[in-house]
């Protein structure tokens, strides 16, 4: 702790890596009371008689550890042991060698106090009083989608765009790994960024960008070319490999919209088009990832607590790091049975690779014919 300015001057009855577990218990209680979660804290030490003559201190006592510690210290741990967990043995988690990534964002709500209103923002309404109820943090994050472990996150204020903080993320991508993202995030300097540190990309298209055809394959993708949409790097632009196709659902009568994804991988026999677009719903397991830590971790419709923004900001690094424990545990005891850790998942199949499985309703119907773009 002395390297963020916590080291202790005199022996307290909170001395700060104890307040670092408390803040942890903190997120794995949620939303328990303090008190509460302090006594589960130290229970099983009282048990074995090596208290001694500690005692549970006030709750006010509590909050000026919780202060004195900061969020710092939880960031850098966070940073320090946010890892790729999965090996090739974890079903779902590479696809032909490559390892399984998604990038995405969310939004937390934040306690009703004039520090964090300013620090973070409110998002608008829309019930006509023109501001939300709380203010709110926006978080991306980059996630390992075989693990749903989250291997990089940035925090801003909801006015901060999640595109601006998905930026951030290429920092812990490289070669040998598959990033997939949504259509919002497409654009030629997100995605330089990313294809900079050799990670390699699977991302939707929106509905109104032109998509010239220069080069037609066999599985009916196409090389095309994406431009940035101003500036000097208008007049160098991408190449990437498109691939358009339709779901129909299970019964053959309904058929969705079309989708059209871009990648880097131009070798359309090693990447069939048809893997890929199966291979593409794996993104919203990054959403199930949201889920497990706001909804089942945090508790459903739970504001987290702290009334300034560097006490919101160790909530939700400590809810990271304790989301981390939790999958590498729940990965290492799904190994042992050659399990499937995530949830609702269970292949016992270790080789069974998420462009090999069908998890989703619908067949795949590639769009083959063009007009010179589409």
């Amino acid at each position: 702790m002395a390297a963020f300015g916590r080291a202790e001057q005199r022996q307290r009855l909170l001395p700060a890596r104890l307040v670092v577990y408390f803040v942890l218990a903190l997120a794995l209680f949620s939303p328990a009371p303090y008190l509460e979660v302090m006594r589960h804290l130290v229970e099983g030490l009282r048990g074995l008689g090596l208290l001694g003559n500690w005692r549970v201190p006030a709750k006010s006592s509590l909050f000026r550890a919780r202060q004195r510690l900061g969020s710092e210290p939880l960031r850098v741990l966070f940073a320090t042991t946010a890892k790729p967990m999965a090996t090739e043995a974890t079903p779902g988690a590479f696809c032909r060698g490559l390892r399984l990534l998604a990038v995405d964002g969310t939004c937390w709500d934040v306690a009703d106090s004039e520090a964090n209103a300013t620090a973070f923002g409110r998002p608008g309404s829309g019930r006509g009083s023109g501001r939300s109820a709380f203010p709110q943090v926006r978080m991306a994050a980059l996630v390992e989608i075989g693990s749903h472990a989250v291997l990089d996150a940035e925090l801003a204020g909801c006015r901060t765009g999640e595109v601006t903080l998905v930026a951030r993320l290429p920092r812990s991508t490289g070669p040998g790994q598959l990033v997939l993202a949504e259509r919002e995030f497409l654009g030629v300097p997100l995605w330089r960024a990313f294809t900079a540190t050799g990670a390699d990309l699977l991302w939707r298209v929106p509905a109104n960008r032109v998509l010239s055809v220069i080069k037609k394959f066999h599985d009916g993708s196409w090389l095309s070319h994406i431009r940035a949409s101003s500036g000097p790097a208008r007049k160098e632009p991408v190449v990437v490999r498109v691939l358009a196709y339709r779901l129909k659902d299970r019964s053959g009568q309904g058929e969705s919209d079309g989708y059209r994804l871009v990648t880097t991988l131009l070798d359309a026999r090693r990447y069939p088009a048809r893997q890929l677009a199966t291979l593409y719903r794996e993104r919203w397991e990054i959403e199930s990832v949201f889920a497990e830590i706001k909804t089942h971790q945090r508790g459903p419709r739970v504001v987290l607590s702290s009334k300034t923004p560097d006490g919101v900001r160790q909530q939700i690094w400590a809810h990271l790091l304790v989301h981390r424990a939790l999958r590498e545990l729940m990965l290492r005891t799904a190994a042992t049975r050659g399990l499937d850790p995530r949830p609702g998942l269970l292949h016992r199949n270790p080789a069974l690779r998420p462009a090999q499985r069908d998890r989703h309703a619908g067949q795949f119907f590639p769009l083959t014919s063009w007009s010179g773009h589409w």
